[in-house]
C-alpha cells in the first residue's frame, strides 16, 4: 500500500507543486493519476521513488516512511515506464529488459534467460531480444520499456505517460494489453495520464488533480463520471461524460436485427430500394462496409468496391459495453451497429434505441 499523508511540494521561487496531498493506493490495484498540464500528477508520482522529495508530510511504503529508505536501493524494488520507453540506444532489447536484475546481483546470463520470459509475457516475439532500440516500432519500444519495469518482479509499477507518443491504434492496444498484464500480475500501479478516456478505461481508481496540485477527487472511475466532486472535474472531464459512462455497463441481451450480407460477388445481383442497405463482407467474412441502391449501380457500372461502398461503423461483440454497442449503431451509415462473432464474421445488427432501452432497464 501507498499512502500520502499530508505531502506537500514547495520549491525555493514559492510554486506549490502538490498541496497537501492525502491519498492511499490500495496494494495490487491500478489508481490514475490525471490532470491537466502542471497539476502535480507527475511530481506526486515521482515522490513514491523519491526522484523528487516532498517539502513536507509522509510517504509510506507498506507502512514504512520512504525518506528513511536508501534511495536506490528503493529504486530497485519500484519498476518505472516513462514516455517513449527511455531504453538505452547502445544495448540490444534483451539487456535493456534484464538491466535491474544485473544491478541486483544476478548474473547476466540468468537475467537474459528471464528476460525472454518477460518479453513473451507482454506479447512480443523473443526474436526481437537481439534488436537494438532504434529497430523498433515505437509500440514495441513501449512494450519494452513495460518489459524492462517487470523484469525485476517488483510489487509497485509506477508509468508516467507511458503511451502518449504512439499513435491512437498502438495506444488502444496497450492500454488492453498493461490491462491484461494487471489481471495477471496484479501490481500496485500509479499510472500519470492528462487522457481522462484512458484514465477511466484502465484505472480501479482514479485521482484528479487541479491547479496548484490540489487532489479534487479520488474515486472509482463509474462513480467519477456519475457523480462529480465539483465543477472543475465536471469541466475537466466534459459534457459527454454520460456517453463515457456508457463503458461501464453491459450489453448482455441486447436484441439482435437481421442483417443483409452480400459478398462482393453478389453485388450486382442485389435490388436494393432507397433508404435499404447490404453490408459487404471481405473474403475472410468480416465486414467490409455498407453499399446502397446507388452503390449498387456504381458497381453494375464497372467503379471499384472502395469507390461504391459506405465504409462502416465500429464493430460490436456481445459481450462488450453498451458504449461500443452505441458507438457501433451511431457511426454505421445504415443505423445498424454490425455485432460480430469471436472470429469477426456478422451474427447480427444492434440499434441505438435498442441500447437506451437497455440503459433505461438497468437503471431501473
Amino acid at each position: 500500500m501507498i499512502e500520502f499523508a499530508g505531502v506537500t511540494k514547495q520549491y525555493p521561487d514559492g510554486t506549490v507543486a502538490v498541496d497537501n496531498l492525502d491519498l492511499v493506493v490500495p496494494d495490487g490495484t491500478l489508481t490514475v493519476f490525471v490532470g491537466p498540464s502542471g497539476c502535480g500528477k507527475t511530481t506526486s508520482m515521482r515522490m513514491i521513488n523519491r526522484m523528487i522529495e516532498p517539502t513536507s508530510g509522509t510517504l509510506t511504503v507498506d507502512g514504512s516512511d520512504i525518506s528513511t529508505v536508501d534511495p536506490v536501493k528503493l529504486r530497485l524494488g519500484i519498476g518505472y515506464v516513462i514516455q517513449s520507453a527511455g531504453l538505452m540506444p547502445h544495448q540490444r532489447v534483451i539487456d535493456n529488459v534484464a538491466t535491474v536484475p544485473v544491478l541486483k546481483g544476478e548474473s547476466r546470463r540468468k537475467a537474459r534467460k528471464a528476460a525472454l520470459g518477460v518479453l513473451e509475457r507482454v506479447g512480443l516475439d523473443p526474436e526481437l531480444a537481439q534488436r537494438y532500440p532504434a529497430q523498433l516500432s515505437g509500440g514495441q519500444q513501449q512494450r519494452v520499456g513495460v518489459a524492462r519495469a517487470l523484469a525485476a518482479d517488483p510489487p509497485i509499477l509506477l508509468m508516467d505517460e507511458p503511451f502518449s507518443a504512439v499513435d491512437p491504434v498502438v495506444r488502444e492496444e496497450l492500454q488492453t494489453e498493461i490491462l491484461r498484464l494487471q489481471a495477471e500480475l496484479h501490481k500496485t500501479i500509479v499510472f500519470v495520464t492528462h487522457d481522462i478516456d484512458e484514465a477511466v478505461k484502465i484505472g480501479d481508481r482514479v485521482a484528479v488533480f487541479g491547479r496548484g496540485g490540489v487532489l479534487e477527487q479520488y474515486d472509482a472511475p463509474e462513480r467519477l463520471l456519475s457523480n462529480p466532486a465539483n465543477d472543475f472535474v465536471a469541466g475537466f472531464i466534459g459534457a459527454d461524460r454520460g456517453y463515457r459512462g456508457l463503458q461501464f455497463r453491459h450489453a448482455t441481451g441486447l436484441p439482435m436485427h437481421d442483417l443483409r450480407v452480400v459478398a462482393e460477388s453478389g453485388i450486382d445481383g442485389l435490388d436494393l430500394t432507397a433508404g435499404q442497405w447490404a453490408l459487404v463482407t471481405k473474403p475472410d467474412g468480416s465486414p467490409y462496409g455498407w453499399i446502397d441502391a446507388a452503390g449498387v449501380e456504381l458497381h453494375r457500372s464497372g467503379n471499384s468496391l472502395y469507390d461504391s461502398t459506405t465504409a462502416g461503423g465500429s464493430l460490436f461483440r456481445p459481450d462488450d459495453s453498451l458504449r461500443q454497442a452505441l458507438d457501433a449503431a451511431l457511426s454505421s451509415p445504415s443505423g445498424l451497429g454490425v455485432a460480430v462473432d469471436t472470429g469477426g464474421e456478422p451474427i447480427g445488427g444492434v440499434l441505438a434505441t435498442d441500447v437506451l432501452e437497455a440503459l433505461q432497464k438497468q437503471r431501473g
